[in-house]
């Protein structure tokens, strides 16, 4: 197994030390794995489209405003 170094800000590295029982490489492991299936079903599902990049731009605008409509006081994170 190779070894990778993660930076994370300092806020959540002190939350993280809340919890000295849990394993965040395992869970950095996990998370990376889960990532990449979601990665290789979109270019699957890409491959197979007619949808191109300038549509899902377009979509992805619709979509930001009618959420930013439908909740104007959630702050961005």
């Amino acid at each position: 197994m190779v070894s990778i170094t993660l930076a994370v800000p300092e806020k959540l590295k002190r939350e993280m030390e809340k919890f000295p029982e849990m394993n965040w490489s395992a869970i950095a492991r996990e998370a990376i794995k889960h990532r990449l299936e979601m990665l290789r079903k979109f270019r699957a599902f890409a491959r197979e489209s007619a949808f191109t990049e300038e549509d899902a731009i377009l979509l992805g605008r619709k979509v930001n405003k009618a959420l930013a409509k439908r909740y104007p006081n959630e702050t961005r994170g």
